[in-house]
């Protein structure tokens, strides 16, 4: 499959190499455990091996580079929006304040409120390499036989893997209709105003739903023809089963979440205070 937009990209590393289902159940663990707590360490200590685990897999960041701009913008945004909107919030949680600016109106800068924001920014760095990499490593055909290993209707699993192959699918379409647009002299390029470009890209919305349709129609009578869903169990060619990495890194995924449990109840709670006295 070629590099597309979140899309499988092949490379030869221990991350490549693990089971499908063991990536999901690794990605489900790490992100609970970030999304739950609030204790910086915790935090810190996800991040780093999710830093790892990237190292790891032999991605080069300029693969994902487009869409991790994408979200480290919404995080910009996301803080920005915490700020605006309740910015004692970290006053009220840690129960003490240290200002750091004068008050201006409602709005003061404290060391409370900027610890907390950095966890939240913390939070955001530990989960999104192994949602990234849990897509852009696992070949849609063997993610979807794990899944059905693990239990789940060969028919469902079937349909995650359509879903995970539809999206450069949807892309090249999309690179392919505005090709011809623009040789028709829809201009997109950055020489049009912004209003004018978005404009333009609407008009390839129709050409590409259209597309998509039939696709999908085409999709549907080749597995109706082949008898899909006929029988209760079926075969799968791209299974890899389970090995000792794959249990290693459930083993240590499970080892993160129950740290984090342990240290909630030595907190009392989902917060680390570092301001008590």
């Amino acid at each position: 499959m070629s590099n597309e937009l979140l899309s499988y990209i092949e490379r030869d590393s221990v991350i490549h190499r693990l089971n499908g289902a063991t990536k999901l159940i690794c990605f489900l663990l790490l992100s609970a455990a970030a999304m739950l707590t609030y204790d910086t360490r915790v935090l810190l200590f996800i991040v780093l091996t999710s830093i790892l685990i990237f190292v790891a897999s032999k991605v080069k960041i300029r693969e994902i580079g487009f869409i991790l701009g994408f979200i480290l913008f919404f995080l910009l945004l996301n803080n920005i929006a915490i700020f605006l909107f309740a910015p004692h919030h970290g006053t009220f949680i840690y129960g003490t304040s240290h200002q750091l600016t004068s008050s201006i109106g409602r709005y003061s800068i404290t060391v409370e409120q900027l610890f907390y924001q950095f966890n939240i920014t913390l939070k955001y760095i530990a989960v999104i390499p192994p949602a990234l990499l849990f897509i852009v490593t696992t070949h849609p055909s063997e993610f979807a036989a794990s899944l059905n290993r693990l239990g789940v209707s060969y028919r469902l699993s079937y349909s995650v893997s359509i879903a995970l192959r539809y999206i450069p699918d949807i892309q090249r379409d999309f690179k392919t209709i505005a090709r011809s647009q623009q040789a028709r002299g829809i201009d997109m390029s950055n020489k049009e105003k912004l209003g004018k470009r978005i404009k333009n890209a609407s008009a390839i919305l129709l050409p590409l739903i259209l597309s998509s349709l039939d696709r999908i129609e085409t999709i549907s009578n080749i597995m109706e023809l082949r008898g899909f869903g006929k029988h209760k169990k079926r075969s799968w060619y791209s299974y890899r089963s389970f090995k000792t990495r794959d249990f290693i890194a459930l083993a240590l995924s499970l080892l993160i979440f129950s740290l984090m449990i342990a240290f909630m109840l030595v907190n009392g709670g989902r917060f680390y205070n570092p301001f008590i006295e």
